[in-house]
C-alpha cells in the first residue's frame, strides 16, 4: 500500500514519489489527443462486469454500472464514457498502395485487465494484478507485458498462436460510409434513446449554425451526468458556503443554447487567472493557458459578453433571480492566422500528421496541398484527396469537407462553438478513390421469385424509379436473400439506411454492409477461419462465445448466423481459395451451414472448405463422432478451441439426399397437411421445412424414435424460452418416452405395414416399433443402436466415409430407453448404399432430429453428390506429443555440447569441465529437458542426476576423472550417448 505518493485528480493514476520519473502510461484526459487513427469501440449493454478495472477512472467495475466493448478488452463506467479513448482495434487496415512485404502489422497495446497469470515476455515475471490497473497486453497476439518493459518488444505484431487462422486486417476494406461501426460488425447493440443519431448528426459541418445546434443536442442527450446539472458538488461544512461559490461553465454557444455545462466550485477570492485554470481541468484542456479568457454568460439572448477583472472577479457576476452563476470558457482568437494539425494516417505513411498554418485567403484544397507536399507525396494530385473532419466526441464522426471551404473560419467555429470538441476534432488526408466494392446484403425476402421481380420489390422499398445500385446478385432464391452493389458510399449508405427499417410482407428486412476481402494480400501458409455462431444455443454460450471469438480475431471473421443465415459469411470469403469453417450451434445449424455451403460454393473460389464443430446443441451427435465433444462446457477456453482447429485434421462426411413420394390419390386428401407444390417440390430449402428431399448428414427414423422426436418438437415450438438447457431437454426426453411405454402403443405393427428394400433387395423385418438408419455411429446423444464398430461376418466395419449405411431397428420403447441409455444396442437389420421404405400408411419420420409427418407413399435415401469436408479434433495424445517434439527440438537447436567430439581417450573417457558458460548451459538444459520427460524416464533420470552431481564434484576439484559408462546406462531420450568401443575402451563422444 501506498503511504505517501502523487495522484492525478483526473484519471486516479496512483504512484510512489520515486516512480513518478518512469511513469509511462497517459492520463485519460489527454490519452484522446495521442491515438493516431481513431476506431469507435461498440458498446454492450450497461452491466455489472466482475472483477475487472475501468479504462479512465482505473476503478474497479464490480459495483458500478459498465460498458465493455465487443471487440477488444476496454472497459468502462457509464459515467466515465465521455472520456473514454476511441482506440479500438483497426480491423481494416487495406491500402492499395502497399503489398504483403511493405505492409506491417503493429501491436496493439492494452492496459489493464489482464488474463491470469499472465507473464511478461520481457523479463518472464508475473504482470498481471488483481488489486490494481496495470500491466499492458497486445489486442491481436495476446501478448503480456510491463509498463516499463513493453517499450522493449519489436513493434511488429505475428498474432502470436492464431497466425494461421487469422485474417490480417491489412487485407479487409470497409466502405467508406457515416454507417456505425456496429452496423459495419453486424452487432446490434440494446435500443437506446435519442441518442444514437450521436454520430450522424455530430458529422455535421461547424460552419452551419443549425448543424451545431443538432449536433450538440445530440451531445446533451448522451452526456454522462457529470455533464449536467445533477452532479453539481455541495460544499460539505459552513466554511466552505461561506468561501466557495459554485459555478456554472459553459465551453461554447451549443452548449449554453443546449444547457449543457460542467460545474466546478470556486473561492470567492480567486482570481481570474485561478478561475481560469479550475475551468480547463473540468473540460480536461491540457494547453496553454495563455490562449484561454474567461467571461460572464449571458442569461439572456441580449445580453452581452463581459470579461471578468481584477481583483475580485467574482464580484461582478450575474446572478438573477437566486440563479447560479455562469460563466464561459472562450479561445484568444488570432484575427490573421491559425494553426492545425493534418494527419495522414490514412494513407500509411511514416509521418503521423504535419502542422499547416493558415490564414483568410487559405481553403482545404491549399491545406490538401500543403499537407501532401509536407507528407512527401505530390503537391498537384490535391484534387485526388479529400480532407476529413474527424470527431472523436463520443465515439467517431467523419464529415466531408468541401474544398473551397475557408479553413480558418471552419477552425474558428469550432472553438467558438465547444471548445471541449474543438480538442477532439482532428483533420485527415484520404484518397477519394475508395478500393471497396459497396456491396449490401438484403435477407428475409420472398423466396423463389425471379430477379425482376426482386428488382421490382428493391425499387419499391428504396423509392427510387431507376435503379441506384449497378449490379444485383448473387441471389440465394431458396433462402430469399441477395447482394446489392453500389458504387460510391454515399449510394450504398442512403440504401442501407432506407432499407435497414423496411417491412415487407410483415417481415422486418435483414440488412448488412458487408466488408471486402483482398486475396492478393493474404500471406500464402494462412488459412483464414470463417466462425458461424447460432447465439441462441446453448442457453447463452452462443452470446459468450461470438464476443470472445471476435476479440481473438479479426472481428470481420466472425458472423451470427441468425443475422443473415451462413450465407453472409460465406460471401464475404467467396474469393479466398483456402479457408477453414468453425460452426457453433447444435446439428440443425450444421446441417444449415453445409447446406448454404452447397448453394454458395458454386460461386466460390474453394469448393468445400473443411467444415468444424463447436457443439452448443442438445444432441450434437456428428460433433461426437469428430472428438469435438458432447457438448461446450466451458472448461475448454475459446483460446484452446482454436488452437485445435488449427491443429485438426481433414476427413471426408458421406452426405444422403431423402426423397419423399408420396402416394397418388384418386381424390382429394381429408388430412390437414397440404399437398406440397410442384415448383416446392424442386427445391431445396432448411431441414426445418417440408420439402420433398431433404439432405441427410446424421441419421433418418421411422416410428417410435421419431414419435418421441416429433412431440419434443411440438413442446419446444409452444414454449421455446423453456427449452434453454441441455438437460432439461434430456428430461422432456425420458418423460415422453415414459408415456409412451405405459399408455401408447401406436407403433407395433409397424413391421408389418412397411415394406424394406436395401441395395434392390427386400428384407424381411422381425417384430419392431421402429427404425433408424445411421449415417453415424451416434444417434440420440451419443447412443450407438448398431453396437460395436467391428467387422462382423455379413457387416463391415462402419464409418461415415464408406459410402454406406446402417439399419438398425428398435423393438419397443423399453429397448429404446436401454439404448439412449447405452446399456443396450438394436438390432441389427442391413447394410447398403441404396435404401427404400414403402408405407401405406401416414407415419413420423425424422430427418437428422427435424421430426414431420409423411404420408403413405416411398422414401429413398441414395447416395448426394454433395459432398463434405469436416474437421476432427486430433487426440490429447497426439497434442502433447507434438507439442513435447517442438520443445526437443527447440532445446536441442540452442545447447551447445559441453564435451568436445575431438577429445583424446585414454584409459577410458575423459570428462572435460568445459568453461563456466558451458557449465551454466549444461545445467540449464539438463533440468529443462528433465522437466518434459519426468513422467516417462523415472528411474533413469536419477542415474543421470547422481552422474550430474558427481561430474560437479570433480570438476570444482580440477581432477580429471576416468569413468566406464556401461552401456544399459545410455539415455537416447534425454541426451545423446553415442557409445563405442574401441580396445575395450569407452569414449564419450557427444552430448
Amino acid at each position: 500500500m501506498l503511504s505517501q505518493g502523487f495522484a492525478c485528480e483526473i484519471c486516479n493514476f496512483v504512484c510512489h514519489e520515486k516512480c513518478l520519473r518512469t511513469v509511462v502510461s497517459y492520463c485519460s484526459g489527454v490519452a484522446l489527443q495521442l491515438i493516431k487513427n481513431p476506431v469507435a469501440h461498440t458498446w454492450c449493454q450497461p452491466q455489472h462486469v466482475k472483477r475487472k478495472f475501468c479504462c479512465v477512472c482505473r476503478k474497479r467495475t464490480d459495483d458500478v454500472m459498465s460498458l465493455e466493448c465487443e471487440v477488444c478488452e476496454y472497459y468502462v463506467h457509464v459515467d466515465c464514457q465521455d472520456l473514454a479513448v476511441s482506440d479500438c482495434r483497426e480491423a481494416a487496415t487495406f491500402v492499395p498502395s502497399l503489398d504483403t512485404v511493405s505492409a506491417k502489422q503493429y501491436h496493439h497495446f492494452r492496459e489493464g485487465n489482464l488474463p491470469r497469470d499472465s507473464r511478461c515476455i520481457d523479463c518472464k515475471k508475473a504482470c498481471n494484478s488483481y488489486e490494481c490497473f496495470t500491466g499492458m497486453r497486445c489486442e491481436w497476439c495476446g501478448m503480456t507485458a510491463h509498463a516499463v518493459c513493453y517499450r522493449r518488444v519489436k513493434k511488429e505484431c505475428n498474432f502470436g498462436a492464431l497466425r494461421k487462422i487469422m485474417l490480417p486486417p491489412n487485407a479487409i476494406t470497409i466502405p467508406r460510409t457515416e454507417l456505425p461501426m456496429e452496423q459495419l460488425l453486424n452487432i446490434h447493440s440494446q435500443p437506446k434513446d435519442d441518442s444514437k443519431d450521436d454520430g450522424s448528426k455530430a458529422s455535421g459541418s461547424g460552419t452551419n449554425d443549425n448543424l451545431s445546434k443538432d449536433r450538440n443536442e445530440s451531445n446533451r442527450k448522451v452526456s454522462s451526468p457529470s455533464r449536467l446539472n445533477a452532479d453539481e458538488p455541495q460544499p460539505t461544512d459552513e466554511k466552505e458556503r461561506d468561501d466557495c461559490e459554485i459555478l456554472r461553465i459553459y465551453d461554447g454557444n451549443n452548449s449554453i443554447r443546449n444547457q449543457v455545462f460542467r460545474t466546478a466550485s470556486v473561492p470567492k477570492t480567486a482570481t481570474v487567472e485561478q478561475i481560469r485554470d479550475i475551468a480547463m481541468r473540468r473540460f480536461h484542456i491540457s494547453d496553454n493557458p495563455e490562449h484561454y479568457y474567461i467571461t460572464q454568460a449571458p442569461f439572456d439572448e441580449n445580453d452581452e459578453e463581459e470579461n471578468l477583472e481584477d481583483p475580485i472577479p467574482l464580484r461582478n457576476l450575474k446572478r438573477p433571480d437566486g440563479k447560479r452563476a455562469q460563466i464561459f470558457l472562450r479561445y484568444r482568437d488570432d484575427p490573421e492566422k491559425a494553426l492545425v494539425k493534418v494527419y495522414g494516417g490514412w494513407l500509411r505513411i511514416p509521418v503521423t500528421f504535419t502542422e499547416i498554418t493558415v490564414t483568410k485567403e487559405t481553403l482545404v484544397q491549399d491545406v490538401l496541398a500543403d499537407s501532401l507536399e509536407n507528407f512527401g507525396l505530390e503537391r498537384s494530385t490535391w484534387n485526388k484527396y479529400n480532407l476529413i473532419e474527424v470527431s472523436l466526441e463520443r465515439g467517431v464522426a467523419e464529415r466531408t469537407a468541401n474544398p473551397q471551404e475557408n479553413m480558418l473560419q471552419l477552425v474558428r467555429n469550432l472553438r467558438k462553438d465547444s471548445l471541449r470538441r474543438y480538442h477532439v476534432v482532428r483533420f485527415y488526408v484520404q484518397e477519394k478513390e475508395d478500393p471497396h466494392d459497396h456491396a449490401v446484403f438484403v435477407g428475409n425476402l420472398p423466396v423463389s421469385l425471379a430477379q425482376r421481380q426482386y428488382e421490382r420489390i428493391l425499387l419499391k422499398l428504396l423509392g427510387a424509379k431507376e435503379k441506384p445500385f449497378t449490379a444485383i446478385g448473387p441471389i440465394y432464391f431458396e433462402y430469399g436473400s441477395l447482394v446489392i452493389t453500389f458504387n460510391t458510399p454515399k449510394a450504398a449508405t442512403a440504401a442501407v439506411q432506407k432499407l435497414q427499417n423496411a417491412v415487407f410482407e410483415d417481415k422486418k428486412l435483414i440488412v448488412l454492409c458487408l466488408p471486402n476481402v483482398q486475396v492478393h494480400m493474404l500471406p500464402p501458409d494462412v488459412e483464414p477461419l470463417l466462425v458461424l455462431i447460432n447465439v441462441k444455443s446453448g442457453g447463452c454460450q452462443g452470446t459468450e462465445l461470438i464476443t470472445a471469438f471476435r476479440r481473438l480475431l479479426n472481428p470481420f471473421q466472425v458472423f451470427d448466423v441468425l443475422k443473415g443465415g451462413p450465407l453472409v459469411g460465406l460471401y464475404v470469403f467467396r474469393n479466398i481459395p483456402k479457408y477453414r469453417i468453425l460452426a457453433a450451434g447444435g446439428d440443425g445449424t450444421i446441417g444449415w451451414v453445409l447446406q448454404c455451403l452447397d448453394i454458395a460454393k458454386q460461386d466460390a473460389a474453394c469448393f468445400s472448405p473443411p467444415c468444424g464443430i463447436l457443439p452448443l446443441g442438445t444432441g450434437n451427435d456428428l460433433a461426437r463422432v469428430l472428438r469435438w465433444g458432447g457438448g461446450y462446457t466451458g472448461e475448454d477456453s475459446p483460446l484452446d478451441i482454436l488452437k485445435d482447429v488449427i491443429d485438426a485434421e481433414d476427413i471426408r462426411l458421406d452426405r444422403w439426399a431423402v426423397v419423399f413420394h408420396e402416394e397418388e390419390r384418386s381424390q382429394p386428401p381429408t388430412s390437414s397437411v397440404a399437398e406440397p407444390s410442384p415448383d416446392t417440390e424442386q427445391m431445396m430449402n432448411n431441414p426445418e421445412d417440408q420439402t420433398s428431399m431433404i439432405i441427410m448428414n446424421n441419421y433418418f427414423g421411422i416410428g417410435i424414435d421419431a414419435d418421441v422426436c416429433l412431440q419434443f418438437h411440438n413442446k419446444r415450438q409452444t414454449n421455446p424460452s423453456k427449452f434453454n438447457s441441455r438437460l432439461f431437454n434430456k428430461t422432456q426426453y425420458v418423460k415422453i418416452g415414459l408415456q409412451k411405454a405405459f399408455f401408447e402403443r401406436n407403433f407395433k405393427d409397424l413391421w408389418k405395414r412397411v415394406e424394406l428394400e436395401v441395395d434392390g433387395k427386400v428384407i424381411d423385418l422381425p417384430p419392431l416399433e421402429g427404425i433408424v438408419i445411421l449415417n453415424l455411429l451416434s444417434w440420440g446423444s451419443g447412443a450407438n443402436p448398431w453396437g460395436t464398430a467391428k467387422e462382423e461376418p455379413g457387416f463391415q466395419k462402419p464409418t461415415h466415409y464408406d459410402g454406406l449405411l446402417e439399419v438398425v431397428g428398435i423393438s419397443d420403447v423399453s429397448r429404446l430407453g436401454l439404448i439412449q441409455s447405452k446399456l443396450a444396442s438394436g438390432i441389427r437389420i442391413a447394410q447398403g448404399g441404396s435404401i427404400k421404405i414403402t408405407t401405406k400408411d401416414e407415419w413420423p419420420v425424422q430427418v437428422d432430429g427435424e421430426p414431420h409427418i409423411q404420408p403413405a407413399g416411398t422414401i429413398t435415401i441414395l447416395k448426394s453428390a454433395l459432398k463434405a469436408t469436416m474437421l476432427r479434433k486430433p487426440s490429447k495424445n497426439r497434442i502433447q506429443l507434438q507439442r513435447k517434439k517442438e520443445l526437443l527440438a527447440l532445446a536441442s537447436a540452442s545447447a551447445p555440447a559441453v564435451v568436445s567430439p575431438d577429445q583424446p581417450s585414454g584409459s577410458g573417457t575423459t570428462l572435460s569441465t568445459g568453461s563456466a558458460t558451458e557449465k551454466h548451459h549444461y545445467s540449464r538444459l539438463f533440468n529443462f529437458k528433465r522437466r518434459i520427460m519426468r513422467s516417462r524416464l523415472g528411474k533413469s533420470l536419477s542415474r543421470l542426476d547422481h552422474r550430474r552431481s558427481s561430474l560437479g564434484k570433480h570438476s570444482e576439484t580440477g581432477e580429471e576423472t576416468e569413468r566406464v559408462i556401461p552401456e544399459k546406462e545410455c539415455h537416447s531420450a534425454v541426451e545423446y550417448l553415442e557409445h563405442s568401443s574401441s580396445n575395450s575402451q569407452n569414449d564419450l563422444t557427444g552430448l
